[in-house]
């Protein structure tokens, strides 16, 4: 069984996806959106990749160097030894605010014992694979490009022969080496002293990060590595990416495979709104100063999703040259759902903003436009709610009135009376609070089904939906209360299966699904432990992060049957959930 055995390593510009056994096998230059250079992981004939071929029997084992983002390949035999170090360089730059964050990675290979031989498999295939790869050795490096986009250059250094690593040469290490990759041409020399100096930045810059994270008594490494997972899905402008990749498939051989390359307000909300809670404020500032950059100047209507620079056309488009993860096809760029209408997406919004005004200070400069905002979503909650939409899942097929969309529309006008409060503006406060109780009347009288005894996925049908159990973590209702107890016991039955939770069990528009969804079953563990089933929510808690991969990540699904990780990876997602889990359990 293959499973998404991968680490990922970054700097807030873009990420790389570095295999179990050391090979680069999905790396976007120079951002996470752009064409990829290594996409092996979409299809291992054409995407190209980037490793290393020992010459015998080595075992293989790969960790992070501690509270780091820094991974670690280590290729071990009976007499030979050495540690591929992988990393991009992040770190103060001259002593401003700002970081050094280029868009390379640094593969150092630390010798340890012996005379380990071994060849280099470089084969990097730029523009999607969409041409032929064009290799040029110059003085100093081997540069690359494609021939379907000749301006879109890669740059490879290293202290090994240039000539030997495209011959494949079997090279015999007797001292430290080096790669250097790059989407620039270097205009200093790079050598062994550069690369040791960029170690000793980045690694300090990963060890400052993590210090600042809150401790926590249990789960704390599963926590930290799950923050430090989010920071690298954190661009350096404070947009948070859904996940690194595109096309990795909810189930083999099916078609739901979309790209997560971009910055959802309902995810990036949620993912921030952790960050602040376990001491990184500054993602939480930056993010707000990108949706002030966003929405306020113009006043645009907003949309669920949007670029990592605030794009608002996400035109997708398939890959048909490229067979698949798996070769489950299509392979897709772009995202068609950026044009749907899912008003949860507000409520996430308004709640992160209330985080905002009550834990950060800001200037009266920065709350007055975010205020401004505040009015601006309000305005549009008070028209939208009432209309049917596409639902937290982005379901492409007939928008319906979601029940979880009515809840997180609550929350965002209940959200907006607080700070509304707290600004001594008691006119809009009133006016609000009305609404806010329009709301929760009306799901209370059509979302709740007696029938069925629980709330249910719509107005229209008594199917259940993972999305309920979130509606006491949000103030909707109280854990106490019966029919949120109810809904907790029917959703439970009808969607826990095999130890995981589907999203719902109800044909869509691509058929039944399929796949576990992993931040469904961090939900159930929740609802099931504010419900009063402590230990069995501790167990199941405990036995979900066994289901995570070899460095403690996790994708958006996860197989039934096999546990096998499926969708995109890793998903910012499923590790905010893991985090606010684990939370639960500090007692």
């Amino acid at each position: 069984m293959n499973n998404l055995n991968y680490g990922i390593i970054g700097n807030g510009n873009t990420a790389a996806l570095v295999s179990q056994y050391g090979t680069i096998e999905w790396l976007c230059l120079p951002h996470f959106d752009s064409p990829s250079v290594f996409a092996s992981l979409l299809d291992k004939e054409k995407g190209g990749c980037f490793g290393f071929n020992p010459v015998g029997q080595y075992k293989i084992k790969q960790s992070y160097v501690a509270h780091t983002n820094i991974l670690t390949t280590a290729f071990t035999s009976e007499d030979a030894e050495f540690v591929v170090y992988d990393f991009m360089p992040c770190y103060d730059y001259d002593g401003t605010t700002e970081n050094y964050h280029p868009s390379e990675i640094y593969r150092y290979i630390r010798h340890v014992k012996g005379v380990p031989r071994l060849s280099i498999d470089y084969k990097p295939s730029p523009d999607y694979a969409k041409g032929t790869c064009e290799l040029k050795i110059c003085d100093d490096h081997i540069e690359s490009y494609s021939t379907s986009n000749s301006k879109d250059c890669q740059f490879l250094y290293s202290s090994l022969p240039l000539e030997g690593i495209l011959s494949g040469e079997v090279f015999t290490l007797e001292n430290d080496a080096f790669f250097l990759l790059s989407s620039n041409e270097k205009l200093s020399e790079i050598n062994l002293e550069t690369e040791r100096v960029a170690y000793c930045r980045t690694l300090v810059y990963w060890l400052n990060w993590s210090e600042h994270t809150k401790k926590f008594k249990k789960y704390n490494d599963e926590i930290e590595r799950s923050m430090l997972t989010l920071k690298l899905l954190s661009h350096h402008n404070g947009v948070m990416l859904a996940a690194l990749t595109t096309s990795l498939p909810e189930a083999i051989g099916q078609s739901r495979n979309w790209d997560y390359r971009f910055c959802w307000l309902r995810d990036a909300s949620m993912s921030i709104e952790t960050l602040v809670k376990l001491g990184h404020e500054r993602a939480a500032k930056r993010f707000m100063q990108f949706v002030r950059s966003t929405f306020v100047a113009n006043h645009d209507r907003f949309q669920i999703m949007y670029g990592i620079r605030g794009e608002k056309i996400l035109h997708e488009e398939e890959l048909s040259h490229l067979s698949g993860y798996e070769n489950s096809r299509p392979v897709r760029i772009g995202n068609a759902a950026f044009r749907q209408k899912q008003n949860d997406s507000y409520g996430y919004l308004m709640n992160l903003i209330y985080q905002y005004f009550t834990l950060l200070p800001a200037r009266q400069e920065d709350q007055e436009d975010i205020w401004d905002m505040v009015k601006n979503i309000m305005e549009t909650v008070r028209i939208e709610w009432k209309k049917p939409d596409k639902g937290i899942w982005e379901i492409r097929g007939k928008a319906q009135h979601f029940v979880s969309s009515k809840i997180m529309c609550w929350v965002a006008m209940d959200r907006g009376v607080r700070i509304a409060n707290m600004l001594n503006k008691s006119g809009f406060a009133e006016k609000w609070k009305k609404e806010a109780d329009k709301i929760r009347k009306d799901v209370f009288a059509k979302g709740w089904k007696p029938e069925a005894q629980s709330f249910t996925q719509t107005y229209d049908n008594l199917n259940m939906d993972s999305s309920l159990l979130i509606m006491e973590e949000y103030g909707f209702i109280d854990a106490n209360d019966e029919k949120f107890k109810q809904t907790v016991q029917a959703v439970k039955k009808d969607l826990f299966h095999h130890g995981l939770m589907y999203r719902y069990h109800a044909a869509d528009d691509f058929g039944m699904p399929t796949s576990a969804f992993t931040i469904c079953t961090f939900w159930l563990v929740r609802a099931m432990y504010v419900t009063g089933e402590k230990e069995e929510a501790r167990h199941l808690f405990e036995k979900l992060l066994t289901y995570s991969n070899h460095l403690g990540l996790f994708s958006e699904d996860l197989d039934f049957e096999s546990k096998r990780l499926l969708g995109n990876f890793p998903q910012a997602y499923s590790h905010l959930a893991l985090i606010n889990t684990a939370l639960l359990f500090q007692e």
